[in-house]
């Protein structure tokens, strides 16, 4: 037997083949097709010499990958440094109990978390149908008419009720006030969103907003305030309305199960954050934002929106309504970007009404504000001064050094809020205790203690009576079904069972990266060490997660070429964002502020010029070629006529086509030539990582998706992170978040997010990746996610036109196959398709995008050949079914394609009235009949859907 050493048995420990889906053997049968004879050969005919990197990454101590065992006690190691404490800072924060069934079957459940966003709806149900509970819950607590799909935080949900409030409003005037109770993080934000529009905000006492004279086309009210304040608005509204300004409220979710809806006391917009509803503290985030406002103003809001509709067969579906409206779709007209949202986040708030009910909601928040009121009785009686007349879960305490009450009750494991010299805040929550009662009065009693029993007989609610909350919300069946946990067990396994996720399928989307989650990147996430901090916890209780936060930014930079990374952005579109606005911070700089026009070339995703519309900048498009590449003479030219006021240009690398275009030292060099820098979209890092590096040929700015490239999951449609890598002369403008005492550098731009590190829970998942896979790894990953995609393409090319090609027929990372050929010769569309790729068990590419009619392919490294040979499969098969469309085999309406996707009922129901079998429906290849996934729904009617637009729970008619 051949002797094997003890190196060689540790490298099979190695986590990297378990992230690699082909073996080496399968990867040198591919290789043999494509006609290379390694890795390496084909990566230098892929990816231009003038950019291709060949050095090691630069990981320092974690070049050489680590074990599974061996990464997750390294991240242990770093979370032990910070302090788990007791949380009463408040500030839009709380402490919650995740319902274990809901931790253990949705945010641990990779039927959930590995979900792509629900553009197939068909395949989708399950995810649909509980964002669709979040909404109803949103317009129900609130009471206003429709509220979206979720937002990325409160402060973000905030600023897009600005803009869009002063978009739909009459009033022309560009002053927006805000009350000076309102979350100081969402101030923050809100005067970064507004200053490149024009729009002036303006902070206004609470309560002079009654007798406001002022013209301003809207105002922000927090209910209940920062420090706890519960004001009666009505009268200000009135007021306010009179003046022809319009609403916007920021709510606290739990404390509306007591205290009367906006809606019944007239705002225009309602914004807040879900997180309290289960939603781990998570140093920031993910956390689902939320935003509802009438009825009439649905066809303006930003977000997407999920609506009930028909398929085929007459039966309920859901679908994503109205996507026309989304912003980015719009493009430089466009005055939001958003184009993602919270998915994963708003269904765990969703479900944790959904478990509780709307008398759970209540009892939950009477508890919280019991115990506030019982501690207000008791400080009375200890002689401490309380500045509240009324309140719901927090209060505001006078104390004579409020630095040596909050280092006290530090002492003591709980955190309290510190307003100023001389007063503190104390939120309490659903995790409060009775000793944790005891244990403020001891603090703040000098040891004294108080009967809590005796103040609990007294106790009265210490909010207006006239803010008594009367209207019904939750009143829907599904809101009273499933609150015994079996129930609930079931109702979850049941929605699951209607999706396709990574848990089942490849999902193979060009630009979006589905790539695998690993178990073990996952499971550092729900660590109490990173789950249960307040973003604005200390300094010296978060050192684990700074020096994590730090480590990973080091390895980005590594992996891009640039010199220094921000994590805050939490989303793509806020990455797209955030580094324009370092564009024009750094221009400014130079005295050359007046800079603004960005290029654009035409392929271009829509957040793109939405993004630079959002910063104040013009767009100039510019053209590109027959074969998909930027046109570098029409650039040229437009950078030369716009040479004064050229702010950038923004590129995506690998194109937009899924080509290595030649000529991308050359676009950046013209653009520098014009005193301009340039944005490369980070969107296709992963045909990049460990063969070329944006920040070495020559991107000032990039934003990278952690959910693509860095294994961070798509969650249904989020949670997301949009960090943004800087050159070292840029680097001075990343953002800070001052309201909270994060100061990256002075000159920085303000903060982008309602945190300083975004989404901060689910930075481990990348951390983990990287330092699991380490530079070998890494770099093996870019060129097996080549590798496979080519794989694809030179399988398919007989069958389906390629559209775009490089060198040698070769593509990059992804490739466009072209259906518009087919679809002249025999009406079967791109959607055709995609639909009947689900009858083989799969979830659609990319549907015409960069280009109508076409299909957008990206396998990802982790897909085995197995799974890309059963994938090539279903669309040779499908391409036969075509051909017999087209001699006149299938009429061209009465069809598989134009039939699927087929459900089960469908083709077990008593009537076939197609002129293809069923067996031809159900199992067009044989391996379907060992493993079938049945779409629940037939096609769904999408113009049914935006004609009769239903965006709540379905009718209660349907569960009589």
């Amino acid at each position: 037997m051949t002797r094997t050493s003890l190196t060689q048995l540790e490298a099979r420990d190695a986590f990297i083949p378990r992230h690699i889906g082909p073996s080496e053997s399968e990867q040198a049968a591919m290789l043999s097709t494509l006609g290379y004879a390694t890795r390496g050969a084909l990566i230098d005919a892929v990816v231009p010499e003038n950019i291709r990197t060949r050095e090691t990454l630069d990981l320092g101590q974690f070049v050489e990958p680590r074990s599974e065992e061996q990464a997750l006690a390294t991240l242990k190691t770093l979370a032990s440094k910070n302090r788990v404490m007791k949380s009463m800072i408040g500030q839009g924060y709380y402490g919650t109990h995740t319902p274990k069934v809901i931790l253990r079957n949705i945010f641990e459940n990779p039927a959930w978390y590995t979900a792509y966003t629900p553009y197939q709806p068909e395949i989708s149900q399950g995810r649909l149908e509980a964002i669709l509970n979040f909404q109803q819950m949103i317009t129900d607590m609130t009471g206003m008419g429709i509220a979206n799909s979720s937002m990325l935080d409160e402060g973000t949900a905030a600023a897009e009720a600005m803009t869009l409030i002063q978009r739909v409003g009459k009033s022309s005037s560009k002053v927006f006030y805000v009350a000076d109770d309102v979350l100081p993080q969402t101030l923050e934000v809100l005067q970064t969103r507004a200053a490149p529009i024009g729009v002036e905000v303006r902070v206004i006492a609470a309560a002079d907003i009654e007798t406001l004279e002022e013209s301003c086309f809207g105002v922000l009210l927090q209910y209940p305030g920062v420090n706890g304040e519960v004001r009666d608005y009505r009268a200000a509204v009135e007021h306010l309305h009179a003046m022809g300004a319009m609403v916007v409220v920021a709510a606290d979710l739990l404390a509306l199960t007591l205290l009367a809806a906006p809606g019944d006391w007239g705002a225009d917009v309602v914004v807040g954050n879900s997180q309290r509803f289960g939603v781990p503290l998570g140093f920031g985030g993910p956390h689902a934002g939320y935003l509802a406002t009438r009825d009439e103003f649905k066809r303006s809001m930003a977000g997407r929106l999920v609506g009930v509709t028909v398929d085929a067969q007459g039966n309920q579906a859901y679908r994503l309504a109205l996507q026309t409206r989304e912003q980015h779709i719009r493009r430089e007209k466009a005055t939001s970007n958003i184009c993602t949202a919270q998915v994963l986040l708003a269904v765990m708030a969703g479900m944790y009404a959904v478990y509780h009910g709307p008398d759970g909601l209540t009892r939950i928040a009477q508890r919280v504000h019991r115990q506030a009121a019982i501690l207000a009785a008791g400080f009375e009686q200890l002689g401490v001064e309380v500045l509240n007349e009324t309140y719901f879960d927090t209060l505001t305490v006078a104390t004579p050094d409020a630095a040596a009450m909050l280092a006290s009750a530090a002492e003591q494991g709980i955190n309290l809020r510190r307003i100023d010299a001389g007063h503190v805040g104390i939120s309490l929550d659903e995790t409060t205790t009775r000793d944790d009662l005891a244990l403020l009065f001891s603090i703040f009693g000098n040891g004294k203690t108080v009967d809590i029993d005796a103040l609990d007989a007294n106790a009265q609610d210490a909010y207006p009576a006239a803010l008594a909350r009367s209207s019904a919300f939750l009143s829907h069946p599904t809101f009273h079904r499933y609150h015994a946990e079996h129930e609930m067990l079931r109702y979850l396994r049941s929605l699951a069972d209607k999706d396709l996720a990574l848990d089942r399928t490849m999902i193979p989307l060009g630009s979006c990266t589905m790539k695998l989650n690993a178990t073990s990147e996952m499971i550092p996430v729900t660590w109490p060490e990173f789950s249960s901090i307040h973003p604005f916890a200390p300094d010296n209780q978060t050192v684990g997660y700074r020096e994590m936060i730090d480590q990973l930014e080091a390895m980005l930079c590594a992996a891009t070429g640039y010199a220094a990374i921000s994590l805050q952005p939490n989303a793509g579109s806020q990455g797209e964002y955030a580094g324009l606005l370092v564009i024009q911070k750094y221009h400014q700089s130079r005295g050359q502020g007046h800079r603004n026009i960005c290029l654009i070339p035409s392929s271009a995703h829509g957040t793109n010029p939405a993004s630079a519309s959002m910063v104040g900048m013009q767009v100039v498009v510019t053209a590109c070629d027959e074969n998909g590449n930027v046109d570098l003479d029409d650039l040229r030219a437009k950078a030369e006529q716009h040479s004064a006021n050229l702010a950038c240009v923004m590129v995506t690398y690998p194109s937009t086509h899924g080509v290595f275009e030649e000529g991308i030292k050359q676009l950046c060099e013209i653009v520098h030539q014009h005193g301009g820098q340039v944005y490369v979209d980070g969107a296709n890092m992963n045909a990049m990582v460990g063969v070329a590096a944006p920040g070495a040929f020559g991107g000032d700015v990039s934003h990278l998706n952690l959910h693509k490239t860095f294994c961070i999951p798509h969650g249904g449609g989020g949670p997301g992170v949009g960090p943004i890598g800087v050159g070292a002369h840029l680097a001075p403008f990343l953002p800070n978040q001052l309201s909270t005492g994060y100061v990256r550098n002075e000159a920085g731009i303000g903060a982008v997010s309602a945190a300083a590190f975004g989404s901060a829970s689910i930075l481990p998942i990348s951390w983990m990746y990287i330092a699991m896979m380490g530079a070998e790894g890494l770099t093996a990953a870019t060129e097996v996610a080549i590798l496979n995609a080519n794989y694809i393409a030179r399988r398919l090319a007989p069958h389906y036109p390629v559209l775009y090609t490089g060198h040698d027929g070769l593509v990059a990372h992804e490739c466009i196959i072209d259906l518009r050929p087919l679809q002249d010769k025999t009406g079967i569309s791109n959607e055709d398709v995609a639909k009947r790729l689900m009858d083989f068990g799969f979830h659609a590419p990319t549907m015409s995008f960069p280009v109508p009619g076409t299909l957008m392919i990206e396998p990802t490294e982790s897909e085995s050949k197995a799974e890309l040979d059963r994938f090539i499969e279903a669309m040779i098969t499908i391409h036969a079914e075509i051909v017999k469309v087209e001699r006149g085999e299938y009429d061209k309406m009465d069809n598989p394609l134009k039939g699927a996707p087929h459900t089960a009922e469908v083709v077990t129901a008593d009537d076939w009235a197609h002129a293809y079998t069923r067996e031809v429906a159900a199992f067009p290849v044989a391996s379907l009949r060992k493993k079938k996934y049945w779409p629940p729904v037939g096609r769904a009617d999408n113009v049914y859907g935006d004609r009769n637009l239903f965006c709540g729970c379905a009718p209660i008619s349907d569960y009589e």
